[in-house]
């Protein structure tokens, strides 16, 4: 047919979404509850991490990053998804869906490498204890975040341009939960091989990530099994547990969807891979790094009891309010930081060494 005489597609269908008459509102009352979850959590973690000067570290600066473009991440599809579970038309123009790749993408692009400056951090901590100061100064903490940022927004912005390009002379039918690139360049009325080469980016850019990752948990695992406590090791390998689980989750669903090439899935299976990477992991993410964690756990009540939450006020009736609980722990902290130091300053470098490393471990697990 002679491209002149084709009907170009202004919007996209999304024909996977059960009709609200037929059970669609179980699907929505649960993602509903996770998304406020995610939304609710991820803010109290960001907003915990620049109120309490305790959690003013390259540590929790990145975790406060992750929340941030967490919620963000998440707020990209779910919203159109619990939109199409209860209205009719349940479409999207041809912009909006350019736009929902671009930021969804740019932002789980983003993510990863966060996640992989966190891995970084974690290793220089314990690895290098004595030197971390020194290398991950606040300068380069901000240009880590920043250059993430800027990376993780450009790598996708020539990818997205091309598509846009490109004619649509119907179907229209996205046959996923959101748009995506497989899906939407399916229906593309011209050759899309192109693609091949920004595929070979991303696969690129994901092995690099998740090599660095591993590697870095490898030698904290090594260190780890240094420790002669063995409570401190058993606590320093359930913190690291709870680190891969998230790493495993994000990265195993996004290599099983982006990585596969020619292989291809069920359409349940792909709509259950796109779950597990655009609301599971979001889901775990503030559980697992941030809410496990006592430090964290004290800065949200803080928060929460100077908004005047009766239930964590009480929590904290032990203590005569929780900002000089919170000042008192500090302080004991510090009395015992300092009695941690040897006397003896003619200790070797290797031993101080390693009572450095188990006191970056105790601080992680604490």
């Amino acid at each position: 047919m002679d491209q002149e005489n084709q009907t170009m597609v202004t919007e996209f269908y999304f024909s996977d979404f059960p009709q609200f008459e037929k059970g669609s509102l179980l699907f929505f009352i649960p993602l509903f509850l996770i998304y406020m979850f995610i939304i609710v959590g991820n803010f109290m973690i960001f907003f915990a991490v620049q109120l309490d000067a305790r959690l003013h570290n390259p540590m929790y600066n990145f975790v406060s990053i992750f929340s941030f473009l967490e919620i963000w991440y998440t707020t990209v599809t779910i919203p159109k998804m619990l939109s199409n579970l209860v209205s009719k038309e349940k479409t999207i123009s041809f912009t909006g869906c350019l736009l929902q790749m671009y930021f969804f993408h740019s932002l789980g692009v983003t993510e990863a490498l966060v996640l992989t400056v966190m891995a970084i951090d974690r290793y220089i901590a314990i690895c290098h204890p004595l030197r971390y100061a020194t290398i991950m100064t606040p300068r380069l903490c901000i240009q880590l975040s920043a250059g993430s940022s800027i990376f993780g927004f450009l790598m996708l912005l020539p990818e997205i341009v091309w598509i846009s390009t490109l004619p649509f002379c119907g179907p229209n039918q996205i046959h996923q939960l959101f748009c995506d690139f497989e899906p939407v360049l399916g229906l593309a009325c011209t050759d899309t091989s192109m693609i091949l080469i920004e595929d070979v980016i991303h696969a690129i850019s994901i092995l690099t990530s998740v090599c660095i990752i591993t590697l870095s948990y490898l030698r904290i695992i090594v260190v780890i099994l240094r420790i002669p406590s063995g409570k401190s090791r058993q606590k320093a390998f359930s913190t690291c547990a709870a680190h891969i689980t998230i790493f495993l989750l994000f990265f195993g669903s996004v290599t099983l969807m982006y990585l596969r090439f020619s292989v291809t899935f069920p359409p349940l299976l792909d709509k259950a891979i796109a779950l597990m990477f655009a609301v599971l992991a979001p889901l775990f993410n503030p559980i697992i790094y941030s809410l496990r964690n006592k430090d964290m756990k004290d800065a949200i009540k803080k928060i929460l009891c100077s908004w005047g939450f009766t239930v964590v006020q009480c929590s904290c009736s032990k203590q005569t309010n929780c900002l000089s609980g919170i000042t008192n722990r500090r302080k004991t902290t510090t009395g015992m930081r300092r009695r941690e130091v040897p006397e003896n300053r003619n200790i070797s470098s290797m031993e101080h060494q390693n009572k450095v490393q188990s006191a970056s471990i105790r601080e992680i697990n604490s």
